[in-house]
């Protein structure tokens, strides 16, 4: 992405697009009561909540009665049907493991099956979104949740914890431009969650090939085990090398959320908050997504940010656009043309 001397006047950036994730899939409800939505209706009403208070984009997972995580289709559908009707202009955008929490204590925390995963492309109502991973990759999110945070919840446990230490994210290259020739026939754009530049690079590649033509909207991920860890200079070494016509979301955990998406915002791009990656606020106490949402809100309004309602960050993240080929791909999204055939040297960007 490019910088110029006036970038960071908030009179010259877009309006901020907040994405929520209020469901926190690897919390039990009882870890956070207050917040956790279990019922449906809780789970629609948290939704419409997080909405008036500034988010645009949903997060989505389901729980079922017990609590757990829902593999089950039918319940994301209904949850985003009933999404839809209270709050039809929030883009809804579903988590792309669908539930990775462990049946019972000891069980390893493993993703569906990739025929499960694909079958994300044929939820109706169909979502705005689908989160995607590129390449497959250790995701230990118990690396940097250090004991005091831990204490008193489901993932203090040692088999639970255990179980999502090893955690991987299975993300291999035939099931990538499986999934997104599946998500593009259904006309569900991606959301690419990356863990570092050798994802972005891959995708790029991608993009080159041919294989994805839509808008680039990204979210850089910075939990550490096995993802790009919170460290400013690889966010910034990621926002360097983002290409200038996608979008770029942070997202990171715990006490981090807060000064990444500071940095985000400062910088015209656009935040991530929820119970998915913080249950504590900067001093340790138990802070809910609708209250994360205001405080985002806040600190956008702070840094001159306006904040984007539902239609327009549907026109921020190209909700509904596709492109021809790969050349009109690169060409939207501020990319690089690839070579033509005899061509040397570099070729200048567009």
């Amino acid at each position: 992405m490019q910088f110029l001397d006036d970038s960071l006047h908030p009179e010259n950036m877009e309006k901020v697009v907040i994405t929520v994730a209020p469901y926190g899939p690897e919390w039990m409800p009882a870890d956070f009561p207050e917040d956790i939505p279990v019922t449906m209706q809780e789970q629609i009403d948290k939704a419409a909540e997080c909405y008036e208070a500034g988010a645009t984009v949903l997060h989505l997972h389901v729980r079922e009665l017990d609590g757990k995580g829902s593999k089950r289709l039918s319940k994301f559908n209904e949850l985003i049907a009933g999404v839809r009707k209270v709050v039809p202009d929030m883009i809804i955008q579903v988590g792309g493991s669908i539930s990775f929490a462990p049946e019972d204590d000891g069980q390893a925390a493993k993703w569906l099956s990739d025929d499960t995963r694909h079958m994300l492309a044929e939820l109706e109502p169909k979502p705005d979104q689908v989160t995607v991973a590129i390449n497959t990759t250790q995701m230990n999110i118990m690396e940097l949740l250090y004991p005091e945070y831990l204490e008193g919840t489901s993932l203090g446990n040692p088999a639970t914890g255990a179980a999502y230490r090893e955690m991987t994210v299975p993300a291999g290259p035939a099931w990538v431009e499986e999934h997104l020739r599946r998500l593009q026939a259904a006309g569900v754009q991606p959301h690419f969650q990356l863990t570092g530049i050798h994802a972005l690079e891959t995708l790029e590649r991608l993009v080159r090939k041919g294989v994805y033509t839509g808008p680039l909207n990204l979210t850089w991920i910075g939990i550490g085990g096995g993802f790009d860890g919170p460290n400013p200079f690889n966010f910034f070494n990621f926002i360097h090398r983002a290409p200038n016509g996608g979008t770029l979301t942070a997202e990171s955990l715990l006490k981090n959320v807060l000064p990444f998406n500071t940095m985000a915002l400062a910088m015209g791009l656009h935040p991530r908050c929820g119970n998915e990656d913080t249950i504590i606020d900067q001093h340790g106490k138990r802070f809910g997504s609708v209250a994360q949402v205001k405080q985002t809100v806040r600190v956008a309004k702070e840094l001159g940010r306006e904040i984007a309602n539902g239609k327009e960050a549907r026109e921020i993240y190209k909700i509904g656009t596709w492109y021809k080929n790969a050349d009109d791909t690169l060409t939207a999204n501020g990319m690089a043309p690839n070579r033509k055939p005899g061509q040397k040297h570099v070729p200048l960007r567009g």
